[in-house]
C-alpha cells in the first residue's frame, strides 16, 4: 500500500516527529489531515476530532513525552497520552481505519540487551505507564473490534527542531554558550535519527498485515551522556567546558539497546543515519537557526 492518494490523519501533526511526517508524507502524495490542538482539533476533545472526514490510516502521535515532567504532572500526562489513544482508537473503529500507534519507554531496567519486542513492559515512570496503558487499549480495540493496528516502540528519537528540553539539543544549546553542564554522564541510551524514524512509518503506512504488529524502532546501538557530549563537541572549533553534577535521574534506566531485527525482516526498514552524520546535522541545523 503506497502513501500516495491515501488519506492520512496524524495527531499531534505540529510536533516534532508529527511536523517531519506530514512533510514526508506530503512528498509522497497522501492527502494529510491534519489533527492538533493548535488547528482546533485536540485528541483528547471527541467531539472536535469526529467532525473529521474519512480517512484510510490515523498516524496517533499526540501526547505528552518529557519524563521529568511525568513526575511533576502524572495526571496530565496520564489524562491527555491514554485519553488521546482511547479517542484515536474510537475515531479508526468508526471510520474501519488503521491505526499506526506511538510507544517508547516501556521496557523499563532491561532483563536482557538487545531488547526485543517480547522483552516483558515495565511502567518505570508516569510517561512509560500511560504508554503501557495505550498498548493493553490497542490490543482490546483490535480483538475486541478487529483494528488493524501497528505499534511501533520508538527509542530515543533526536533531529533537527527537537525541544531543547532533551539531551542532544541541550547539549548544543549549551555548546553554543561555551559551558555544558549535566547530571550522570554513564547511562547510556538507543539514539535513532529522525529522517530514520520517518521512513519507519512510512514502512508501517505500506506494512498489509490485518493483526496487532509491533515493531521496535531504534539505531540498534547505545552510547553514553558522556559519548553523546564528545560526538557533540567534535563540531566546535573552540573550547567548552563540560562538567558533570553526578545527579541520578529518578527511575534511570542504565543502559537500552533496541534489536530491531523484525522491523528489518516485516517491514524493509533499518536505519541508515550514523550518529556522527545525524548530530552534526543538528549543530548545523541549530547553528544556522
Amino acid at each position: 500500500m503506497s502513501p500516495n492518494n491515501l488519506n492520512v490523519a496524524v495527531s499531534g501533526s505540529g510536533g516534532f516527529v508529527g511536523s517531519h511526517l506530514v512533510c514526508r508524507l506530503n512528498e509522497l502524495g497522501a492527502k494529510v489531515i491534519a489533527i492538533d490542538y493548535k488547528k482546533g482539533l485536540d485528541i483528547r476533545e471527541f467531539e472536535q476530532i469526529n467532525k473529521i472526514g474519512t480517512f484510510d490510516i490515523l498516524i496517533h502521535l499526540a501526547a505528552k513525552t518529557f519524563v521529568p515532567e511525568s513526575y511533576e504532572n502524572p495526571r496530565e500526562f496520564y489524562f491527555a497520552n491514554i485519553l488521546g489513544t482511547l479517542n484515536a482508537l474510537e475515531l479508526c473503529r468508526l471510520r474501519k481505519a488503521k491505526m499506526v500507534f506511538a510507544s517508547s519507554y516501556i521496557y523499563g531496567v532491561p532483563h536482557y540487551l538487545p531488547i526485543d519486542e517480547s522483552h516483558p513492559v515495565s511502567g518505570f515512570n508516569p510517561y512509560s505507564g500511560s504508554k503501557i496503558v495505550g498498548e493493553q487499549l490497542c490490543e482490546r480495540y483490535h480483538h475486541d473490534h478487529g483494528v488493524n493496528i501497528t505499534i511501533l516502540r520508538l527509542f530515543n528519537i533526536y533531529g533537527p527542531g527537537q525541544n531543547r528540553k532533551f539531551l542532544i539539543p541541550s547539549i548544543i544549546e549549551q555548546a553554543k554558550k561555551g559551558k555544558v553542564i549535566l547530571k550522570d554522564p554513564t547511562p547510556k541510551r538507543d539514539f535513532v535519527y529522525i529522517d530514520d524514524v520517518i521512513e519507519a512509518y512510512v514502512k508501517a503506512i505500506q506494512y498489509e498485515n490485518n493483526s496487532l504488529s509491533i515493531f521496535n524502532i531504534g539505531s540498534g546501538e547505545s552510547y553514553s551522556v558522556r559519548e553523546i557530549v564528545d560526538e557533540v563537541l567534535q563540531n566546535f572549533d573552540k573550547d567548552i567546558q563540560v562538567s558533570f553534577t553526578g545527579e541520578e535521574r529518578a527511575s534511570e534506566v542504565p543502559d537500552t539497546i533496541a534489536k530491531i531485527t523484525k522491523a528489518h525482516e516485516l517491514l524493509g526498514w533499518r536505519p541508515v543515519f550514523s550518529l556522527s552524520d545525524g548530530i552534526k546535522s543538528c549543530v548545523d541545523a541549530e547553528i544556522n537557526r
